[in-house]
């Protein structure tokens, strides 16, 4: 089922025979496909200020890394969801994408229908989150950070750590519930969908990353609490 909208997506893949199917495929469901096949025609694409809504794009390119767009998509359009694609899955270069705010890492090879699933997620989180990403002056204080939901930033300690999407949504949440118990229900309507098959050890780990940024002692949460059986509470 096409999209309503034609969202915009740029694919970064050097690989003729992957790219021409994804190119074709994601045409057929309806979104507007800017194919880059390498690091320099990727740059020209996000210097055009053409709004981009998603990037799929490869890690290893002959002139560069996939790496290095992202960093470049991250400055320039910060509310654009990011999915890496590449043959090796490193725990370093995980990491590395997520440092960058990735949305998702998917290995190669790849099961199309997955690959799409995971493209209407990135996008419809992307949606949630631009519908008010409005800041208050100094941005938002949540513990010992202050959280820049149009730049996806928290600022910790006077220094600006990226944020993924994933984790910007959970914090939009949970800043828009404050005082409230928030259910992993909620949470999982919300950050994640239902094709993603999140468990409730997902929520924890986000939950314990958030907190790395906003508590003073992790182990000694005063920002969020733990509900027992119910979920998380922002004070």
């Amino acid at each position: 089922m096409a999209e309503r909208h034609a969202s915009r997506i740029l694919l970064l893949e050097d690989e003729r025979n992957v790219g021409s199917t994804l190119d074709e495929r994601l045409r057929k469901e309806g979104f507007d496909v800017v194919w880059a096949t390498s690091v320099e025609e990727a740059r020209l694409q996000i210097d055009s200020h053409r709004r981009l809504d998603l990037a799929l794009m490869d890690v290893g390119l002959p002139d560069g890394s996939g790496f290095d767009v992202a960093a470049l998509l991250r400055k320039s359009q910060p509310w654009a969801a990011i999915i890496f694609l590449t043959a090796f899955g490193s725990p370093e270069d995980r990491v590395r994408g997520l440092e960058l705010g990735a949305e998702d890492y998917v290995v190669k090879p790849f099961h199309l229908k997955e690959l799409l699933l995971r493209v209407r997620n990135g996008l419809k989180r992307a949606s949630y989150l631009a519908a008010d990403l409005g800041d208050v002056e100094g941005g938002v204080t949540v513990g010992r950070a202050k959280i820049l939901f149009s730049k996806f930033e928290a600022i910790v300690d006077g220094k600006a750590q990226t944020l993924t999407h994933k984790e910007t949504a959970l914090l939009k949440l949970l800043v828009e519930r404050r005082g409230k118990v928030v259910s992993r229900d909620e949470i999982l309507d919300h950050v994640w969908s239902e094709d993603e098959f999140p468990t409730s050890r997902t929520i924890d780990n986000f939950i314990m990353r958030i907190r790395r940024l906003v508590e003073v002692d992790v182990d000694n949460p005063q920002v969020i609490r733990s509900i027992r059986g119910v979920g998380y509470q922002l004070l």
